[in-house]
């Protein structure tokens, strides 16, 4: 469990808690905010610090610091869990949550911005393709991924376009961008006549494609495998991508957490109905709809993984043609179009520009 806080150093007293998330936790005593403090007296070098205490009869905490001046004044954001192994936040992302924070920290918003850096920190963690999921599952970031597929878009605009034209009438852009950053799906910079730009140089996507094991696990049935594979050619030939895509039928079962990770554990082992049920908190519909749906094959009271859903990075290479229309609408400048076509062209590999997660 994870939680957040950011605490001011007064020069005559002390450090002194703002304000922490969530909020009803009795995050840190003032002893180990001195500590804190004297780490990054010591380690100046370093904007972040680490901090791991563990007293007898207490439980473990590990706190992790960064420091920010803000109108002459000195601030901790930090970061504070109770598991010992964990990935560490880099430092970039924790700068820009904690600038975030003290702009609007004597403002009405600052309530719901911690909340919202929280959420962002506690998904940073989290293996690739449960991150990706977000990008299709949060209303506002497919909203944004959708606006920056379009081509380069300051930032002024983006969150103008946001609120005037969809409705988002709250937005923390910087929060909102992190996992954009993290996933290394946009680039930011700052381009002649515009304070910043968001540039696409990576898209993502999801389909089926066919399982890696399914062969292996069922080899030694040649009847079963016999039929796995007519079926496996039948669907694959007729398979319609782009439709899928389209009415969303897939996304569903991506966003429903049983369903995702019964996918995940039958990419590696087969299991019974049973074990499906169990995996679905004994939904039958479930399983049945699944079957219907050809993402699980079943033979014998066996159940095993018909079509893989797997998420896909790929450079964006049709955005070229958007940056050429709305260059002659007069809807991007010269320079935006210039840097937008460099910076596609430089993460485009002349050979396999996809991954697939």
């Amino acid at each position: 469990m994870k939680s957040l806080l950011l605490s001011h150093w007064n020069k005559s007293t002390g450090p002194e808690s703002i304000i922490n998330y969530p909020p009803d936790k009795n995050l840190i005593t003032k002893d180990v905010l001195l500590k804190i403090w004297a780490q990054h007296e010591l380690d100046k070098d370093n904007t972040m610090i680490e901090l791991q205490v563990s007293a007898e009869n207490e439980a473990f905490r590990r706190y992790i610091s960064i420091l920010q001046e803000y109108e002459n004044e000195i601030y901790f954001l930090i970061l504070i869990s109770e598991q010992k192994e964990e990935e560490v936040i880099s430092p970039d992302i924790l700068a820009i949550i904690g600038r975030n924070l003290l702009e609007l920290m004597n403002t009405n918003k600052i309530t719901r911005a911690i909340s919202e850096a929280f959420n962002t920190i506690n998904n940073y963690s989290k293996h690739e393709s449960e991150n990706l999921i977000n990008f299709f599952q949060d209303k506002i970031k497919f909203t944004i991924l959708q606006i920056l597929e379009e081509g380069v878009i300051s930032k002024t605009n983006l969150t103008n376009k946001l609120r005037q034209e969809y409705g988002f009438s709250t937005v923390n852009m910087d929060l909102l961008l992190i996992s954009f950053l993290t996933e290394n799906l946009i680039v930011k910079k700052i381009v002649p006549g515009f304070k910043e730009c968001y540039f696409l140089i990576k898209d993502i996507t999801y389909a089926r494609i066919p399982p890696d094991k399914l062969s292996e696990m069922i080899k030694d049935d040649a009847q079963i495998l016999k039929r796995y594979q007519q079926e496996l050619i039948q669907f694959f030939s007729n398979y319609e991508y782009t439709k899928e895509i389209q009415d969303k039928s897939l996304i569903g079962f991506l966003i429903d957490k049983d369903i995702f990770n019964l996918i995940k554990e039958l990419r590696n082992r087969s299991f019974t109905v049973n074990e499906c049920l169990n995996s679905l908190n004994n939904k039958e519909d479930l399983l049945t709809e699944l079957l219907e749906k050809k993402i699980i094959f079943e033979a014998k009271g066996v159940v095993y993984l018909f079509s893989d859903i797997r998420f896909i990075k790929f450079t964006p290479l049709y955005i070229i043609n958007n940056l050429k229309q709305r260059y002659f609408d007069q809807n991007i400048s010269l320079d935006q179009y210039h840097a937008h076509l460099k910076l596609l062209l430089a993460a485009s590999p002349i050979f396999n520009n996809y991954n697939i997660i």
